[in-house]
């Protein structure tokens, strides 16, 4: 659905983006995350037409009148109703079925779809936006930060209908909420500096980018554990709070599974439990960004 080669963005001496090569699979849900400036922002304004790149190309197999775009602050017309603003989205859209209270219910606006918008809440505008974005059916919809205002019940219905979407539209969205692309997300992008870091799916970065680190329980005393473990080259680092539980980081999981055994026994460890701790998308995501 999404291709870009190369492309580039540069204000100034600034390079917002470097030779980001993006691939977004027709009816995935493709999740981009950064740290602040990481020029997130910037690519969905050029996917969106809003901005022109330096340099590169962009390839988007969807007809102009069936994508939709969401920012980050969708604003509207304080004195308009709920209904009132998403008809006129829906006006504005190839869409023809009148779709406006059944994408206000999925929004979870039923109770405000009668009052002006500017007595809506910053969340309640969140929404909003996303009502308005679905209302004609797009096949492509390009999201910044559509959960990022949202108190837990608003997430959990905005995730939801992101949700729902997979295999009817193909959705990219930015987020700095790790956990939500990690729900919702069957493909990931990382930014950093401007370009593109990892791309593949989810499971690919908890598996294969993430350095592993093993959970290990002994009887005292810990610290001689410890410190025998950090002597050996195939261990990264042993973290030990003074507790009888050890945090080790090796270099791959065949060293682990092949070597971690018998380094113990040699310390004369007493090994109450051990085990690979779980990789979580926000580990994976800082390692990579390190």
């Amino acid at each position: 659905m999404i291709r870009t080669t190369d492309l580039a963005k540069r204000y100034g001496a600034t390079d917002a983006l470097r030779g980001v090569d993006l691939s977004v699979a027709a009816g995935s849900i493709y999740g981009l995350v950064g740290p602040n400036g990481a020029g997130k922002t910037t690519l969905l304004g050029i996917l969106a037409g809003l901005r022109h790149p330096t340099s590169g190309s962009v390839q988007i197999d969807a007809d102009p009148h069936r994508i939709a775009v969401l920012p980050d602050t969708p604003r509207f017309d304080a004195w308009l109703t709920g209904r009132e603003v998403v008809g006129l989205a829906q006006r504005l859209t190839a869409g023809t079925e009148d779709r406006v209270e059944q994408v206000l219910a999925d929004a979870g606006l039923t109770d405000a779809i009668d009052r002006p918008v500017g007595g809506y809440s910053r969340g309640m505008l969140q929404r909003l936006g996303l009502a308005c974005t679905i209302v004609g059916e797009p096949t492509l919809v390009l999201l910044d930060e559509p959960a990022s205002a949202l108190d837990p019940l608003g997430r959990r219905e905005v995730l939801d209908l992101i949700g729902r979407l997979k295999g009817t539209a193909t959705v990219l969205f930015s987020s700095h909420i790790l956990a939500d692309v990690q729900e919702v997300c069957d493909t990931v992008g990382i930014l950093d500096k401007g370009a593109l870091a990892f791309q593949g799916t989810v499971e690919d970065l908890l598996v294969g980018q993430a350095v592993p680190r093993y959970r290990i329980r002994v009887r005292p005393p810990t610290d001689d554990v410890a410190r025998a473990l950090d002597r050996l080259d195939w261990v990264r680092a042993v973290e030990f709070d003074g507790t009888d539980e050890l945090t080790v980081t090796v270099s791959s999981l065949a060293d682990a599974e092949t070597k971690l055994a018998g380094a113990l026994a040699a310390a004369g460890a007493r090994v109450v439990s051990m085990g690979p701790e779980a990789v979580s998308l926000e580990r994976a995501f800082l390692e990579v960004t390190k």
